[in-house]
């Protein structure tokens, strides 16, 4: 390991901790000794003699030997020279407590000025913030954390990083039976970033699951990093990322930014780095919790029991567009289930078992191990317990432990699901996972966790690449409709003959070129078919003559080109750089129906064509694509050929392009041609379309 990852592990892991502060610092000596840690701990203070009866050091100088973690709970300046005292004794780390650093640039200009002295004053130690709570080790009963906090002692758990102190907070203090081995809250991420975090915690083999709470993508081949490294280890990685709500659209020309927005960018990078997103706090810890039992799910096939037919039906219905199935019964769980219910009882998955077997041990357990003898990727047993201040619940613990009997002859992978959270008692959650089953509160929640873990489980891909650009530093241009389809056709797609003409009798000449019936577009706008800028099929000189005079007058130039009828289907395929360097890419829907149908799917650069061909199966209009209703499908082959060959071509130019988008691509059955397209991009890439 590197220093700096030593001192990173110190830092998380420490054998002693100093704590620098009044009344934040108390606090913190309060949670480690509350917690039992069984390091040494420091306190330092200029005026007291001790710390909830801790002795203090008057100053860092005076520490008998350099701690491992620090918490820094002082004033934003003074924080700067204690971190620089700490760097110079060889300190493992410090939790930089204090704001009105870059977080408040917008307010005081000085904030990111402290900032960089912060960090030139931390030199190659690690600090983790500055503006956060801090560190929570729930292993180790190691805290450099100021306030209150939920949790308790665990020998094995996972891990929660957030830059957000308060999200860090709300989740220490669920009662969901989940086990946290460390929280961590990132701050600024100025030395330290989550996926940096994140990556030495994965050095902790007492981690099982990793969640990631974020807010922008700071540190993306530190993400690279942690994808490669936690799939390496078999760690599942969930994240929810902030921000789905799209404010600058208006940014860019063409459709699909607006279609998709930079929120497709967000779900399309963690989905290449093999994690899992999901969009809520409470599908956030239950993923967490189905990870730390059984990782992730090589299946997506789920079961269900239950005694009702109304739950049932409400399993069967909840399932949504996630990619989960319910598998139908097999001749062998037919047989007993039979055996064990009798013929009164339809026998399906989901299934009602009915409650004339309840509080029957015998009955339950032969059941249930029906259920389980051809097992799904993840049986669900759905229970909800009554109020403990109004009913007793004998008779649920016997469909419960009916369950682990059933388990323990099993390989099956098991769960208890409460259709309403508040009905499953936090004691009945933490037995079960004692036992290593899962308690899931909330049935969209239980199904999101399964989508989860098979998201996870299914990603096979070990190049996690990605086409990153610098900013872009020259003005960039909208090419016209000609140039972009010279640069296009130079750069190996489908495009058909055309000329350009400023006169009608330039356009009728051209017409011996390219023949009718033809195509004739104003050039110079850039959504054209809303300007009635464009008329196709044009069978005659004297219409062709006619339309000219028109359209010469909402554009000094036009483009004259053959009008190819007889297309399967029409798609949209745009690519755009995005803040961070990223390349999108977009496919859906095209012509007439893109902002009808607002059916899209994105993925980054580079492509690979497997990706590619699972992905176009996700869209509506894939149907289309195959043939429907008798009608002959599209070439796709040829579509995959032309999608492919941009990506290679933004690849190639990336430096330059800032967007593209072909719309329409049009498919027939044995080609593609690209029909109308629109490139954002540098002078020397405008200057290069034709050579």
């Amino acid at each position: 390991m590197t220093d700096d990852t030593n001192n990173l592990n110190r830092l998380l892991r420490p054998q002693s901790i100093a704590v620098i502060g009044g009344s934040w610092g108390r606090n913190v000596v309060e949670q480690c000794l509350r917690m039992q840690f069984d390091g040494r701990i420091w306190p330092i203070h200029p005026k007291l003699d001790d710390f909830h009866g801790v002795p203090c050091f008057r100053t860092v100088q005076d520490l008998p030997a350099p701690p491992d973690a620090t918490f820094i709970g002082v004033n934003r300046k003074l924080t700067i020279d204690i971190v620089n005292e700490l760097a110079a004794m060889g300190a493992g780390g410090a939790v930089c407590f204090a704001s009105g650093f870059s977080e408040a640039a917008a307010e005081d200009e000085s904030g990111q000025v402290l900032q960089e002295k912060l960090l030139m004053a931390a030199s190659g130690m690690p600090i983790i913030g500055p503006n956060c709570y801090g560190l929570i080790n729930y292993l180790d009963g190691a805290l450099l954390w100021p306030d209150q906090h939920g949790g308790k002692r665990v020998s094995s758990g996972v891990a929660i990083i957030t830059q957000s102190s308060n999200i860090a907070i709300n989740m220490t203090m669920q009662c969901r039976g989940l086990p946290i081995a460390y929280v961590m809250t990132a701050g600024n991420q100025a030395k330290v970033s989550l996926a940096k975090i994140a990556c030495a915690l994965l050095d902790d083999e007492r981690v099982t699951a990793i969640g990631l709470h974020i807010e922008g993508f700071a540190d993306i081949p530190g993400l690279q990093k942690l994808s490669r490294k936690a799939h390496g280890q078999g760690v599942g990685v969930v994240v929810i990322k902030a921000g789905r709500t799209e404010q600058s659209q208006s940014a860019m020309v063409s459709h699909t930014n607006s279609l998709s927005g930079s929120d497709a960018s967000a779900s399309a990078l963690i989905e290449r780095l093999g994690f899992a997103r999901v969009s809520s706090i409470p599908s956030f810890l239950e993923s967490l919790k189905l990870l730390h039992c059984y990782g992730a799910l090589q299946s997506s096939t789920i079961a269900s029991m239950s005694c009702s037919g109304g739950e049932a039906g409400l399993m069967a219905d909840a399932i949504g567009d996630r990619s989960l199935e319910y598998p139908p019964l097999d001749a062998q769980q037919v047989h007993k289930l039979r055996e064990a219910l009798g013929p009164m009882v339809a026998l399906a998955n989901p299934l009602d078992y009915h409650t004339y077997i309840w509080n029957d041990p015998e009955a339950m357990t032969n059941t249930f191990a029906a259920m389980l003898s051809t097992p799904a990727a993840m049986t669900f047993l759905v229970i909800d317990f009554p109020r403990s201040d109004l009913c007793e619940d004998d008779s649920w613990w016997v469909a419960i432990e009916a369950l682990l009997k059933a388990r323990d002859s099993s390989e099956a992978a098991v769960a208890v699901l409460a259709t309403l959270p508040e009905n499953l008692p936090e004691p009945v959650c933490d037995y079960l996972m004692q036992r290593g089953v899962p308690a899931f509160g909330g049935v969209e929640e239980a199904l999101d966790a399964v989508a989860a873990a098979f998201a996870i489980g299914s990603y096979h891909s070990s190049d996690n690449a990605l086409l990153q650009s610098d900013p872009v530093s020259e003005q960039t241009q909208v090419l016209s409709e000609s140039e972009a389809k010279a640069f296009l056709k130079n750069s190996g797609l489908p495009v058909e003959n055309f000329v350009t003409v400023t006169s009608t009798e330039q356009a009728v000449a051209a017409a011996d070129v390219t023949g009718y019936p033809l195509v004739l577009k104003a050039l110079g706008i850039a959504h054209k078919s809303e300007q009635d800028a464009v008329v196709l099929d044009i069978q005659s000189e004297k219409d062709l003559r006619l339309h000219c005079s028109r359209l010469l007058g909402l554009s000094g130039e036009l483009l004259v080109e053959p009008f190819c009828s007889g297309a399967v289907a029409e798609l949209l395929v745009g690519v755009v750089r995005e803040a961070d360097g990223l390349f999108r890419l977009t496919v859906g829907a095209g012509g007439i129906y893109t902002e009808l149908l607002h059916d899209t799917v994105s993925m980054l650069l580079p492509l690979s064509e497997a990706e590619l061909r699972s992905k176009l199966e996700q869209l509506k209009i894939s149907a289309m694509l195959h043939g429907y209703r008798g009608q002959a499908g599209a070439d796709r082959h040829s579509i995959l050929q032309s999608i492919l060959q941009l990506g290679m071509c933004v690849e190639k130019h990336h430096q330059q392009i800032v967007e593209v988008e072909i719309n329409p691509l049009l498919c027939f059955t044995d080609k593609t041609i690209v029909a109308d397209a629109l490139i954002t991009a540098t002078a020397s890439v405008a200057d290069d379309k034709v050579n």
